[in-house]
């Protein structure tokens, strides 16, 4: 594993020198900014991650408004108690993807969200609270309580709110298999270990947000 510089030089070259790269970079939200995001709204990017998970993206986008009608703006308290009834009523609503998978999630999700909401006086504070040196812990314990947020789903969502993110996506893999951390895509406790040792160093050495190590990492491969 090299130190996080030279990847930054390496990137930094791939993409025109540390001036164009830095305009390419983005940074996470302040805890105080995730704080004030409501309930719903974690939900309602919640789900839109994961219908876009396998489908285009763009088709989702577009019906996204009828989404937010369907599930009468994505109160948790409300979807927390989704029937068989609603299953189906929503299975049959013209304007929305009819994934009965997909559908259930909201439900599973809303009493997710809404456990932590009990919990931590808030969606927006229990994201809040997150540190960078438990990111891999983190996600494994949103991949278990939510439904359908794993592999890459969880962290483009995360990503999407504000929260300080590293996402799995091909030239991030790429990178951290080039580095020597990772085999492929992190899924045992063990993968998620070795990749929470390097990015504490990397964070430590570079004084980046996850987001940005993240960033840095997919610029520095061939074709990102």
């Amino acid at each position: 594993m090299r130190a996080f510089a030279d990847i930054e030089q390496e990137a930094a070259r791939r993409k025109g020198g540390a001036g164009a790269l830095a305009h390419l970079l983005s940074a996470p939200a302040a805890a105080t900014d995730l704080r004030r995001i409501s309930d719903d709204r974690w939900l309602s990017e919640m789900t839109k991650c994961v219908f876009q998970a396998g489908f285009s993206w763009q088709v989702i986008e577009n019906k996204w408004d009828a989404f937010e009608k369907a599930f009468d703006r994505f109160d948790i308290h409300r979807w927390m108690l989704m029937s068989d009834d609603d299953v189906d009523r929503l299975l049959a609503m013209p304007g929305i993807v009819a994934n009965g998978p997909k559908i259930r999630s909201v439900g599973l999700n809303a009493a997710y969200l809404t456990a932590l909401a009990s919990a931590h006086g808030g969606v927006g504070a229990y994201f809040a609270s997150w540190r960078p040196e438990d990111y891999g812990r983190n996600i494994l314990a949103l991949q278990a309580g939510g439904a359908r947020l794993g592999g890459r789903t969880g962290q483009v969502f995360l990503r999407r709110m504000g929260v300080d993110t590293l996402v799995f996506s091909p030239d991030v893999v790429r990178a951290l298999q080039r580095e020597g951390v990772i085999d492929g895509m992190p899924k045992s406790a063990r993968a998620f270990d070795a990749l929470q040792s390097a990015i504490d160093a990397w964070r430590r050495e570079s004084g980046r947000p996850l987001t940005q190590i993240s960033q840095i990492l997919a610029f520095s491969v061939d074709g990102s």
